[in-house]
């Protein structure tokens, strides 16, 4: 007796076309197969094969730089004023910035060189994409993913704050979650905006970008310090909500302003996953 005959017709292998015709007829059409796990899981595997080094050092760069201009610098400046007009340490001024600096850049890390990367040498998502998984998967995949890597800088941060004595009230520990936030603004936009570079030239422009808002987002010194043309300009910058939400939590004064700071990331997020997933479906799905 044959092994069609005992165990019945033999089930059809699935094709390629029968993939195709499968994630058309999903909820989301060929955009989404809910199945971001598998985006995840590569990405673990191979941060703990060959990148966890690269995390690591990630954590230390606003740690020394809140040790050497904190405490450094702050010997020197004293005491400032602080979100509720009451005067705090210089370190307690910029510790809150120095950790929405630490959210942007592991975010941006992670969803710009490590995308760019992935996008036009390893050809990694064009496999992915000939799979069942959808540009929205990998969209979400790689955002989780730095999203993860600005929890971990937070949460290793705040720690730190609270050895230095930095933190004073319940609210701070709310910082980690805000922080979160501000990667998965940065994050979602960011991926998208590296999809449109092809050119490591190119890429010298995130940085280019990143670097005076470092430095001009009152990361460390009041905003008022600036002329007024300079304040609007400031103000528009998404790295100037970050710090500004973070500092007002880090006292645990909360303004009229707070919920528009995070209106801004909300907005953001929403802007950026929506051109990430375009972004993806026009490259790879056509």
């Amino acid at each position: 007796m044959s092994a069609r005959t005992a165990s019945g017709p033999a089930d059809p292998v699935p094709t390629a076309g029968a993939e195709t015709e499968a994630a058309r007829n999903r909820t989301f059409g060929p955009l989404y197969s809910r199945n971001a796990r598998a985006v995840i899981a590569r990405g673990l595997m191979a941060t703990r094969s060959t990148n966890w080094l690269v995390m690591l050092s990630g954590f230390f760069e606003p740690v020394l730089f809140l040790v050497s201009m904190g405490v450094g610098l702050g010997a020197i400046v004293g005491t400032v004023e602080g979100p509720d007009g009451t005067p705090i340490s210089y370190a307690a001024y910029i510790a809150p910035a120095l950790l929405a600096v630490s959210a942007m850049n592991g975010a941006v890390y992670d969803s710009t060189w490590n995308v760019f990367f992935k996008m036009n040498f390893a050809k990694l998502y064009q496999g992915m994409l000939y799979t069942s998984l959808g540009p929205l998967d990998v969209a979400l995949g790689e955002i989780f993913l730095a999203l993860l890597r600005g929890m971990l800088y937070a949460t290793g941060f705040t720690a730190v704050m609270g050895v230095m004595g930095l933190i004073t009230t319940p609210w701070a520990l709310l910082m980690v979650p805000a922080s979160v936030l501000i990667a998965f603004g940065f994050a979602s936009l960011g991926m998208g905006i590296t999809s449109f570079l092809k050119t490591f030239q190119q890429m010298d422009w995130i940085n280019f970008i990143l670097l005076p808002m470092f430095l001009f987002s009152a990361t460390f010194y009041p905003l008022s310090v600036y002329p007024v043309p300079v304040q609007w300009f400031i103000q528009a910058m998404p790295l100037w909500h970050g710090v500004e939400l973070l500092r007002q939590i880090s006292v645990g004064v909360f303004t009229a302003a707070t919920p528009l700071h995070i209106a801004y990331y909300l907005v953001m997020t929403a802007a950026g996953m929506l051109l990430t997933t375009l972004r993806l479906r026009s490259l790879f799905l056509k």
